[in-house]
């Protein structure tokens, strides 16, 4: 009886496992330490006969002259790893886990048999231990643990960072790995300056997946090494993914590390720094520039300046200035001139400069402060003067003038402001336009994500060559919609102005569109021939990236897909948005619009011939067809705490991936706007993208734009490669009809960021 009743709890555990969604959470894994019970220990992988010949050699290397050799596990769960080292002669063990059921369980296994071994409650990436004072943190799946992609690197980044702290020099950080991509950009980044890596393969008879054994020596040099292997990478990557995986992470790895040692440029670690890798910082060194990273309760890009000798003296020894995300990627914050520009500007000796993301919103000033100044004042250069204070300064948003045009509060999507603002600084992508004018913009915004633009456009003069009907429009909408509209046009003298659809704002939307550079061969022979190319779009926002393609390619028909009626009304009312035989808005679900569109297409009629399904691909394009040649994802997500902020979760999930390639015909193309600070989310996406369709690439809107990427996805077992780019650009210049050349030009050159990925 008890064994069967033994078995039954490990059972319900492991069925209990397979459920779990977050691995991080404390709770959960008390629930099913608690269902496992005391005697049935798990091993994540790797079990002891297949580590015993790497591990004891390596353990017993790193022995100190004298005394015993100090072992910590952390997140040892109810493992036996720590009771195989106990016997086998390593008894000074220290075993911590933030759960207190695991670690009552274990001390009651161990306590009369393997009296000397410690078992401690804590987190381990707030390790209540010393510093300097193990030889050895030998890590089995606790990193991997932490590494959920939607909680990003953060309690990685937390935990490498304690194990790093209590290690003694010339000690060893030994991690058992399951080698996920973005688990080895965690690991490999955080062990640079001051480290020797090796990788090994520990052989699995049992299991198809294989366990690596990164190990990480800590070096009282700061010089940077190439990480080594003990196996062959050519044979380790043509045997499965997993190991090819392994092999791309350490060639890219390495390469960072031989390009640094060449003198490249470098992202480097706040504890990069304090090792002395780019110098003594406690001193001043004129013209010393140095881009890193840092991060206590946040994370944060900064860049550190030290000033050249003025004649006039420095007001401040040490200064920090925050620059807000709407003004990170302007060219006085992003180039290196401009930045020297700031640093004048400042009277600062040495100004580091932090850059704030998405994820420092709702964020107060008074926080961010507390949370860098413990880092900033080991960043401060010497100074005799021991009470001088480090001033803050903080560049503005950028808004010299801001009018609220509109509010609205929606069920779906809350309250949404629509705004008219003129920049402090001409925006860049205004060629063509009057550099001496204030510019005006008006803005679409989401109180839920206020940093985020959902759309803007370029607010022209309402001249005589404007379609009247249209005009009339507008201003009844304006009239009647709100007074305090009604009172600002009534006191402005200057011109009636009017929204521009032949201009775009954004950059991700000239993006976008370049990405039909893929496609254009098949765009031409549509246009050539007078069929019309289907376009959908789910995310109608204010309704600026279907009326500039109903604009300027005139053979595309499109349908834009939007769930809140809220936002058709604020596109008409606020953005000249209107609706033609050749663009429509469907108040629906995105979701279970292209599911119905793939139930149609599955329950038509097809033939089994390949040439015949894509000549009836072709077809489609009849009027009536359900069947889109190209479909676009633009949509928010409302809940952006899980790293993900455009798309919503739902439009990357695989089932929904693989409807849209079911309703895509062979030519289709499919466009996601990906928007995330995580690399670990956008891993994540690109990983699915690549396993459904057939060909991926992608776009980086700008160099020092890490958040906002363009995904396309395409059907075809053919397609362009990133060498007949330029040709197949040609084509799609020639469709575009812009007014403006300024903006065709704009989307041709983003074709040269066009990246293949698969």
């Amino acid at each position: 009886m008890g064994k069967k009743k033994g078995a039954s709890k490990a059972d319900a555990a492991d069925d209990f496992l397979q459920t779990l969604e977050d691995f991080t959470s404390k709770e959960n894994w008390d629930k099913f330490f608690t269902l496992r019970g005391k005697d049935d220990s798990f091993e994540w992988y790797a079990e002891w006969p297949q580590l015993r010949d790497s591990l004891l050699p390596l353990l017993r290397d790193s022995s100190p002259s004298s005394g015993s050799l100090q072992i910590l596990v952390p997140g040892c769960g109810n493992s036996r790893l720590s009771e195989h080292l106990y016997d086998a002669g390593l008894r000074d063990v220290t075993n911590v886990d933030f759960s207190k059921v695991v670690i009552s369980d274990m001390l009651r296994r161990n306590i009369r048999s393997r009296p000397e071994m410690r078992w401690r409650v804590m987190d381990i990436t707030k390790l209540q231990l010393g510093d300097e004072c193990f030889d050895t943190v030998l890590d089995k799946g606790a990193l991997d643990a932490l590494m959920e992609p939607e909680v990003g690197t953060k309690l990685g980044s937390q935990y490498l960072s304690e194990a790093k702290r209590v290690l003694k020099p010339g000690g060893k950080f030994i991690c058992l790995t399951l080698a996920e991509s973005h688990v080895l950009a965690l690991l490999f980044s955080s062990f640079r300056f001051g480290w020797k890596m090796t990788v090994h393969s520990i052989s699995q008879k049992r299991s198809s997946l294989k366990t690596f054994m990164v190990v990480a020596e800590k070096e009282k040099s700061t010089v940077l090494h190439e990480i080594t292997s003990s196996f062959d990478l050519l044979s380790l990557g043509r045997n499965d993914a997993q190991g090819s995986g392994m092999c791309e992470a350490l060639e890219s790895e390495n390469q960072i590390r031989r390009d640094c040692n060449n003198g490249s440029d470098l992202l480097y670690s706040h504890e990069d720094l304090k090792l002395g890798v780019k110098g003594d910082l406690a001193e001043l060194t004129g013209g010393h520039r140095v881009k890193f990273s840092l991060g206590s309760n946040f994370s944060y890009r900064a860049v550190l300046l030290d000033a050249q000798k003025q004649t006039e003296p420095f007001v401040y020894h040490c200064g920090v200035f925050l620059v807000p995300k709407t003004r990170a990627h302007e060219w006085l914050f992003c180039s290196e001139e401009g930045q020297w520009q700031v640093v004048e500007s400042s009277r600062a000796a040495r100004l580091i400069m932090v850059y704030l993301d998405s994820s420092h919103n709702g964020v107060s000033m008074e926080d961010i402060q507390n949370d860098l100044s413990p880092m900033v004042t080991q960043l401060a250069p010497r100074n005799d003067d021991e009470a001088a204070r480090i001033p803050y300064m903080m560049a503005s948003d950028g808004i010299k003038k801001r009018t609220t045009v509109h509010e609205v509060t929606s069920s779906l999507t809350g309250e949404v402001v629509v705004e008219d603002v003129v920049y402090e600084s001409t925006p860049s992508n205004t060629g063509g336009l009057s550099p001496s004018a204030d510019l005006a913009f008006r803005r679409l915004v989401f109180k839920r994500t206020e940093y985020l633009i959902q759309s803007e456009a370029l607010l022209v003069e309402d001249g005589e060559v404007v379609d009247q009907s249209q005009t009339e429009k507008t201003k009844n909408a304006s009239q009647s919609k709100r007074k305090g509209n009604k009172k600002r046009n009534q006191e402005t003298s200057g011109p009636i102005m009017k929204v521009s659809h032949d201009y775009l704002a954004s950059s991700y939307h000239a993006g976008i569109i370049s990405g039909f550079t893929l496609v254009s061969s098949y765009l031409k022979k549509a246009e050539s021939s007078g069929n019309m190319v289907k376009t959908v779009i789910i995310g109608l926002g204010a309704g600026l990236l279907p009326m500039f393609l109903h604009g300027c390619l005139p053979f595309f028909s499109i349908e834009a897909v939007e769930l809140d009626p809220v936002m058709l009304s604020v596109g008409k009312d606020y953005f000249c948005f209107t609706q033609t035989d050749r663009l429509k808005v469907h108040i629906a679900d995105g979701i279970k619009y292209i599911r119905d569109i793939t139930n149609s297409e599955s329950s038509s009629e097809k033939t089994s011939d390949a040439v015949s399904k894509t000549e009836s691909a072709s077809s489609n394009n009849a009027e009536g067809s359900t069947c889109p040649d190209i479909l676009i994802i633009d949509v928010d997500s409302a809940d952006s705490s899980g790293g993900l902020t455009c798309p919503a979760s739902e439009f990357i999930e695989e089932t929904f991936l693989l409807s849209v390639k079911r309703a895509l015909p062979q030519h289709g193309l499919f466009v996601v706007n990906l928007v995330s600070r995580s690399q670990s989310v956008k891993d994540m996406v690109v990983s699915r993208m690549k396993k459904v369709f057939d060909h991926l690439f992608s776009l980086q809107l700008e160099e020092e734009d890490d958040v906002n990427v363009v995904l396309f996805g395409l059907c075809s077992e053919s397609v362009i490669g990133e060498c007949d780019i330029p040709e197949s650009a040609v084509i799609l210049e020639e469709l575009l009809k812009c007014q403006r050349s300024e903006t065709k030009q704009s989307i041709i050159d983003s074709t040269n960021k066009l990246k293949c990925w698969k």
